[in-house]
């Protein structure tokens, strides 16, 4: 089945999360992304374990879980580009790319001939995308930027734990990864754009932008309010009750969305007075009056196991669910009817990689597995070889110089 970007070539010059994440749903859609990679070092998270990969013996090889998290469906070529020879590489595959991808602190590029400005002269088609910490301008570009950092400045840290405990990041790298996403989705712009006019473009995503383009709804909650926001755990700050409640046997979540939903939940519960009380009767009342509501509901929810009230809820329309850790969402049935684990034959083992399958959901040309992701320079013949004609002796001499 063709895929929705078969024809369109990705120049890869990104490493750790966000810039892969990106480049992945590319590979998955069907482009032909190749990853650039220093030759005997490649990508840092190749590095970042355990757990790694293990080999035909059962030993760890340098293929990190991180690192296969965030590579599948690229295709990998090891370049010094410090050197001339390694930058006369890339400006020859440059000519049948469609978009650069990059990661590099501000101006690092362009000491090797490869920023957007230099380019865009030769390939005035070509998209080129920068992704990095705080963007191309303002007082902290030249800053290296990091996720953590990005959760910290954006607001995301301040909203997140426990009210009467530190702030804390999320459980993965959400400013990466939501960067690599709207990353995603400028280049896929970008294209249209320049399959209308013929014109690329220089898009540049950073960290500290998506982290507070993320805040949405609480940051509009700041800005018309000019309050505040606090740190709620696991509550809503505009919806109750729309948290985590223990039951007898471990906790659940109750995501009441609204007064309909509510008053079933309370007839199911036992107590509809709770519903005809004029202090929780609607959403507007129940989230002024939530420090009194909320210990209510968490004595009767503790009265009856999980699955008395996931059952009963489920039947009545109440959204309700269990707080999976990560074997049990991958043993849930709907996880499960979706296929969001997949496996991949990969070149350094027997066995299959288990890997995290895309969600994304198209009729006609739906995500493709091409590639495992790579081990270094997997593919550095390959494309030397298929796509600018290098013979097997020129390749040979790059090997021997280092450039390879």
């Amino acid at each position: 089945m063709t895929g929705a970007l078969e024809g369109i070539r990705i120049l890869d010059l990104t490493r750790v999360l966000a810039g892969p994440t990106c480049t992945q749903v590319l590979g998955d859609l069907g482009a032909d992304v190749i990853k650039v990679e220093r030759p005997g070092a490649g990508d840092d998270t190749r590095k970042w374990g355990p757990p790694f990969l293990k080999d035909r013996e059962g030993k760890d090889t340098k293929e990190s879980a991180y690192y296969l998290s965030a590579n599948r469906n690229k295709r990998s070529v090891a370049i010094d580009i410090t050197t001339p020879e390694g930058q006369d590489l890339i400006l020859r595959l440059l000519e049948g790319c469609d978009v650069l991808v990059e990661n590099y602190k501000l101006g690092n590029l362009a000491r090797y001939g490869l920023g957007f400005e230099q380019l865009h002269a030769r390939f005035p088609r070509l998209v080129y995308c920068s992704i990095t910490g705080f963007g191309q301008t303002g007082p902290y570009a030249p800053r290296a930027g990091y996720d953590f950092l990005a959760q910290g400045m954006g607001g995301m840290m301040s909203l997140t734990g426990d009210p009467e405990g530190e702030p804390v990041k999320a459980g993965i790298g959400n400013a990466d990864l939501l960067t690599g996403m709207y990353a995603c989705v400028s280049i896929l712009a970008a294209l249209r754009h320049r399959d209308r006019t013929g014109q690329g473009q220089h898009i540049d995503c950073a960290l500290l932008d998506s982290q507070v383009a993320w805040m949405t709804y609480e940051a509009e909650n700041y800005l018309i309010s000019g309050e505040e926001p606090k740190r709620r755990g696991n509550a809503h700050p505009n919806i109750v009750p729309y948290e985590v409640f223990p039951a007898a046997d471990g906790f659940l979540i109750l995501a009441v969305g609204n007064d309909s939903q509510y008053q079933k939940f309370c007839a199911f519960a036992g107590r509809p007075d709770l519903a005809e009380d004029e202090r929780y009767a609607t959403n507007t009342a129940r989230v002024k009056n939530r420090a009194t509501l909320i210990p209510e509901l968490r004595s009767v929810i503790a009265r009856h196991p999980r699955r008395h009230w996931l059952d009963g809820l489920e039947k009545l329309g109440v959204p309700a669910g269990p707080v999976n850790t990560l074997p049990e969402a991958f043993e849930n049935p709907q996880v499960k009817a979706r296929g969001m684990r997949i496996e991949m034959p990969h070149a350094l083992t027997d066995k299959p990689v288990p890997l995290v399958a895309s969600p994304i959901k198209m009729s006609a040309t739906p995500p493709g597995y091409r590639h495992a992701p790579p081990y270094l320079g997997q593919h550095t013949e390959e494309i030397l070889s298929d796509l600018l004609g290098l013979s097997a002796e020129e390749i040979a001499r790059l090997r021997e110089k280092g450039v390879v």
